[in-house]
């Protein structure tokens, strides 16, 4: 099915699961990235930054997750990530995007709380699903660097969400955009504070840089959404550097673009496997 957040969150709250969003950044990978997730008996969501969708055309990430969606058993969103600019979020809803995120975090709080509202207000009368953002990611993603991130204050938090009415909360609790050499210190204790303090889905970015051994906990604090991107920039162009290297030059772009493919694709359920729980009910 293709389908909102509101859907795989709500599973992945009954079940106690966090579902995976994975950054695409090119139409190449999105099939193998949603096999992965179908094999797994999981729902997937395919995130695109602004730059990412300019660059293939809304309509066609819609049509192509869409397809797929509605044609294999297996529930697919697609996100529009870290949009920070109104124009862009009425563009994505009217191509059919199921969900975007508006990224007001590096707005003084009144006017990350207006604007997040005039989102929730347009985007759920299209039947889309809004996340929000409060504290600022630090990192680089896309290009845009934030040197410095701001901690989510939990009370902060739970005023955000109440005013704005949005459908998952992204939060700043030590993780960075683009990290992927080194381990993330997350704070753990943070999360927790937060989770008390929110009744809506937490989400957590920059997850390349999380240690696998933190996920457990961060699904017991609330944590249903988690975003990997970097990791699969990384795993796509470190196989596609090896083929494109070796291939002879009137060869098929298959053979260098379906190891990439699926590079990505075991990436993806490797993640999947560690963000579900040992057991579900």
């Amino acid at each position: 099915m293709y389908v909102t957040l509101t859907e795989v969150l709500t599973e992945a709250e009954t079940i106690g699961s966090t579902v995976g969003a994975f950054n695409a950044h090119n139409l190449e990978m999105i099939p193998a990235m949603i096999s992965a997730a179908r094999d797994a008996g999981s729902p997937i969501i395919i995130q695109t930054s602004i730059g990412t969708a300019r660059y293939i055309g809304m309509e066609n990430l819609v049509a192509l997750c869409k397809g797929i969606g509605e044609r294999e058993p297996v529930d697919v969103v697609l996100h529009l990530d870290h949009s920070t600019n109104l124009a862009d979020i009425r563009d994505a809803v009217d191509a059919g995007y199921s969900s975007v995120m508006f990224d007001g975090s590096a707005l003084p709080y009144s006017e990350n709380v207006l604007k997040t509202r005039r989102v929730v207000e347009f985007a759920h009368d299209r039947g889309v699903s809004v996340e929000g953002e409060i504290g600022t990611i630090g990192g680089t993603e896309e290009g845009i660097s934030v040197q410095v991130g701001a901690l989510t204050k939990p009370e902060e938090a739970r005023a955000f969400a109440e005013a704005t009415g949005v459908d998952a909360l992204a939060v700043s609790v030590g993780t960075h955009h683009g990290s992927y050499l080194g381990k993330t210190a997350i704070d753990l204790d943070l999360i927790a504070q937060i989770h008390a303090e929110v009744d809506v889905p937490l989400v957590v970015h920059g997850g390349t840089g999380v240690d696998e051994a933190d996920y457990a906990q961060l699904r017991e604090r609330g944590v249903r959404k988690f975003n990997i991107g970097t990791e699969l920039i990384v795993g796509w162009t470190r196989s596609a550097k090896e083929t494109f290297g070796a291939t002879e030059l009137h060869a098929s772009l298959r053979n260098n673009i379906v190891p990439a493919n699926t590079a990505v694709a075991e990436i993806v359920a490797h993640k999947i496997g560690r963000m579900l729980p040992a057991t579900v009910g």
